[in-house]
């Protein structure tokens, strides 16, 4: 006998799921974390010297390509849910995708505000339209879009149909977003890790930015179990919530009607 389908639509996960929204495996990746992100504030402010041509404006790449890396691989996380989740039908797939979204904007908001900094010490304004910068502009808004889809009252599956389409064109902007700086001549300086730069990043340099781009990782995979572990719980809150009003109007039904007598 198949089971019966939750509030969602959805077949209820086979395996309990998550009864909190931490546990020992997330607390321990919280401590992780913060020891990597103090570790990199030492390194990155105090250990890794100037660079000789941009001076101290170096040490904003390290959260820089920290951030955008995590945004990176939070969209991708969304795209590869998506895909999952239009061959399961699954509600893991569709709440694993939608949480890697939301903390994929997060970072690359915080992506787009460091590089307007540098931006405006290095150009002396903080935006320009060009290549780089305008190709992110259009990966956000794609992934600002996907929330706001997954935001329109509708039945869960089919927001769950239309999130994970939305989430397989809206990855297909990452790769031109990374090689705009190749395939457009524009203002945004050569890419720092698996590329070029001019001046070579090297030494105590690369040690800061790959200490600060693991931390980021850590940090990622850490919201990623919070935030699914929040709407696996909201969820079943909603079931929980849904079954209690069912069983309180089948009592009102099987309850015979008190007549006053006159």
């Amino acid at each position: 006998m198949s089971t019966p389908p939750n509030r969602s639509g959805h077949a209820p996960p086979v395996a309990s799921g998550p009864e909190s929204t931490s546990s020992t495996g997330t607390r321990v990746l919280g401590a992780a974390a913060l020891v990597g992100l103090a570790l990199s504030v030492v390194y990155g402010l105090f250990v890794s010297p100037p660079d000789a041509q941009l001076g101290e404006t170096i040490r904003m790449i390290y959260t820089h390509v920290p951030t955008v890396s995590v945004a990176y691989v939070a969209f991708v996380v969304t795209a590869v849910s998506s895909a999952m989740y239009l061959w399961k039908r699954t509600e893991f797939w569709d709440l694993l995708g939608a949480s890697s979204a939301e903390i994929g904007v997060v970072f690359f908001v915080l992506t787009i505000l460091n590089g307007a900094l540098w931006g405006k010490t290095t150009w002396g304004v903080f935006w320009r339209w060009e290549p780089r910068l305008t190709t992110s502009a259009v990966l956000l808004l794609m992934y600002i879009g996907y929330l706001a889809v997954r935001a329109v009252p509708a039945d869960t599956r089919v927001r769950a149909t239309r999130c994970a389409i939305v989430g397989l064109v809206a990855v297909v902007n990452i790769p031109i977003v990374h090689k705009a700086v190749d395939w457009w001549r524009g203002l945004h300086q050569g890419r720092t890790v698996l590329g070029t730069i001019d001046p070579e990043m090297g030494g105590n340099q690369l040690v800061a930015m790959y200490l600060s781009l693991a931390t980021g990782l850590v940090v990622f995979v850490w919201m990623l179990l919070h935030r699914f572990r929040v709407a696996y719980l909201v969820e079943r809150a909603a079931d929980a919530g849904l079954e209690e009003a069912l069983a309180e109007r089948r009592a009102e039904r099987g309850t015979p009607s008190v007549e006053v007598a006159p």
